[in-house]
């Protein structure tokens, strides 16, 4: 007999509850064992494949522990990662604990994926070689880190530990201490202090940080941090985040940077600036990618105020520095470092020109003579800036920055109101151009150029001055405050060598200066003429102001010595004519001036006014021999009339105006030659 139709479904119905609960006993037999299994039976399969993967040893020295689930939590206890071979230290990582979590569908993927690693007092050491090794650079030889050999960690935490780095390349050793702070508050539980050395030079730093280090991609919480640290002279104090510590991405900071010299940022960040006095200066920092921007920058360079904005580009080929700063009021004092004046302007006579005698001797190429030891001191000094240009730093990074100061304070000798320049290097080549400075009233334009890819560096200078007041020209020299009149003039010179004075010994190329009509003090006149009797009368009376008709001078520069074209001076009631050299070669003045008087004068012993010596001591005086037979002459007449000894210095006034066209013509200051080479 045949069973019912409705038993068939419902024992189908029961092989399906068997199957369901004899899978759903397997799942639940194979979490127990998963939950249950003795994963420290494990360690030493996973000790060796991590060291095959790794390409050095890994090893777990306690305890394995894993906490399954869709991200499962895996805790070694007690933990060593070896350095390479080469390495000073043994181990690159011990920890007395890591724990972590691992994501499944990466690992399947066959990317070990860490979101979060937590370790208990690591101690790590890293180094770096001049050949570009690094100690945490993990793999095997052959493979990259996008081959799942290395961890891709995401957050890390740590409680308190130790770290220390070496790299020879940067001279860099440095060890530092750091730990929880339990009584902290705020984003910045975590304290540190590290010292060493960098760049060869002490190294200190202080600070605190946050407790969990994002070490891959940028997160909404980048990793707040505050720092203050010492390296040699030069100090930063700085508070702010930074989105990714193994790129440091995405920085973000307020800064407070204090030094000697801006000069010696190039030794420890790689940044070319100029020698400036102490610096003390405030901004904001930001990073993005390879560019670093400093904003608002605000602070003093010695007496002198700075404002502005500068980026500095390192995803070239050579680093680029761009950007734009000012001066409000730029001290004339500070500018001594950077023209090569050690210690600017202020400093001590004696100790520049001990410097600059030590620095004088000549070179192959550059033929600056000696100072002899019969000569004094006083005259040996030298007065043209020393100090050596480093063209290996002009080769080191690219420029192009806008300079300018509204005014200038304390140019006593050199009567400077404001400046203008735009710096641009580009492969070693220098330039300033255009530059721009006023001057006594006037205006001064033109470039330089500084090619540092030959040594000595090949130097260009063309500056054109325009409407100098002479008033205002020499604020120093009381005997020209009352006259007045434009002066224009050009220097068009090239040369070769590292300094100042060193250019300027071997330039060849024009100096011409000239002068319109305009007033000038007569008491300069007389002194310089040595007519007794008019510089008595001007004391008694005051000095007056005569027609000045037109002045010129022009010269021709051949190896550092300046060769006298044309010298003449025209007044309404006395003509200088003059020639000879100046050497700014061995800085030596050779200069003779002779007046001849439009008017007739009594007790005048005018002779050729002789101008010697050198920048650093100039002297002035007339010409022993032509003075000394009118002496004479006066003597020997006194001896029979004391009245008749005057008649020996009446002047009866020979000289004749200028042509002040032709003189102008022939000074060729409208349209100087070019510079030739040297």
């Amino acid at each position: 007999m045949d069973k019912p139709l409705t038993e068939e479904p419902r024992s189908r119905l029961s092989q399906v509850k068997i199957a369901l609960a004899l899978f759903a006993g397997l799942i639940a037999l194979l979490f127990m064992l998963v939950v249950f299994a003795p994963w420290d039976w494990l360690r030493e399969p996973l000790n060796r494949y991590a060291s095959e993967r790794l390409g050095r040893q890994f090893e777990i020295t306690r305890r394995l522990e894993v906490h399954p689930g869709l991200t499962t939590r895996v805790t070694f206890h007690g933990v060593r990662l070896a350095n390479p071979d080469w390495a000073a230290r043994p181990y690159l990582l011990e920890a007395e604990r890591a724990d972590f979590k691992i994501k499944l569908w990466s690992l399947l993927l066959g990317r070990l994926n860490l979101p979060e690693l937590k370790l208990e007092r690591p101690q790590i050491a890293l180094q770096q070689e001049p050949d570009g090794r690094r100690t945490w650079s993990l793999g095997r030889i052959g493979t990259t880190d996008d081959d799942g050999a290395v961890p891709l960690i995401g957050a890390l935490s740590v409680d308190q530990g130790r770290i220390h780095y070496l790299a020879a390349a940067h001279g860099a050793d440095i060890s530092g201490d750091f730990s929880i702070d339990p009584t902290a508050s705020g984003d910045l539980p975590m304290r540190y202090r590290a010292r060493g050395v960098w760049k060869k030079e002490p190294f200190e730093a202080s600070g605190r940080t946050g407790a969990v280090l994002q070490l891959n991609a940028p997160t909404g919480q980048p990793f707040p941090m505050e720092i203050k640290a010492t390296a040699g002279r030069t100090s930063l104090k700085a508070k702010g985040t930074v989105a990714s510590l193994t790129t440091l991405d995405g920085v973000s900071a307020t800064f407070d940077l204090r030094g000697r010299s801006l000069a010696d940022l190039y030794k420890l960040l790689g940044v070319v600036l100029p020698e400036t006095p102490a610096y003390a200066l405030q901004g904001e920092l930001t990073q993005r990618s390879d560019v670093w921007s400093v904003k608002q920058i605000r602070g003093l360079l010695g007496s002198s105020d700075l404002a502005g904005n500068l980026d500095y580009d390192r995803s070239r080929t050579v680093a680029l520095l761009t950007g734009k700063v000012h001066s409000e009021a730029l001290d004339f004092n500070d500018l001594g470092p950077l023209i090569g004046l050690k210690g600017g302007a202020k400093a001590k006579p004696g100790r520049m020109q001990a410097t600059a005698v030590a620095t004088a001797a000549p070179t192959p190429h550059d033929p600056v003579r000696p100072a002899t030891a019969s000569v004094p001191a006083a005259a040996r000094a030298r007065v043209l800036p020393v100090a050596a240009l480093d063209l290996e730093r002009l080769g080191a990074m690219d420029a192009d920055v806008w300079y300018s100061a509204a005014r200038i304070r304390h140019a006593q000798e050199l009567p400077l109101t404001s400046l203008r320049a735009h710096v641009q290097l580009r492969k070693a080549l220098l330039q300033l151009d255009p530059l721009e400075a006023g001057m006594a009233g006037g205006q001064v334009v033109g470039l330089i150029h500084i090619d540092g890819n030959v040594n000595p560096a090949a130097v260009r200078t063309k500056l054109d001055a325009k409407h100098l007041q002479l008033n205002q020209l020499f604020p120093t020299l009381k005997l020209t405050k009352g006259s007045w009149g434009k002066l224009n003039g050009n220097i068009d010179l090239m040369g070769r060598g590292n300094s100042t004075a060193r250019m300027l010994g071997t330039s060849a190329g024009q100096v011409a200066l000239l002068m319109g009509k305009g007033e000038i003090s007569n008491m300069l006149m007389e002194v310089l003429g040595l007519d007794g009797g008019e510089v008595i009368k001007f004391l008694l009376s005051g000095d007056r102001n005569v027609e000045l008709r037109c002045a010129a001078a022009a010269f021709e520069v051949k190896q550092g010595v300046m060769s006298s074209q044309s010298i003449v001076l025209d007044t309404s009631d006395t003509v200088v004519l003059g020639q000879g050299q100046i050497s700014l070669a061995d800085e030596t003045l050779d200069l003779t001036l002779r007046p001849a008087p439009k008017d007739g004068s009594i007790l005048s012993l005018r002779s050729p006014l002789r101008i010697g010596g050198t920048f650093a001591a100039p002297s002035a005086g007339p010409d022993k021999g032509a003075l000394a037979r009118r002496v004479g002459l006066a003597v020997a007449l006194a001896a029979v009339n004391p009245l008749l000894a005057l008649a020996a210095t009446v002047e009866t006034g020979p000289g004749k105006d200028a042509d002040c066209q032709r003189v102008l013509a022939l000074a060729g200051v409208s349209a100087p030659r070019p510079a030739a080479r040297p």
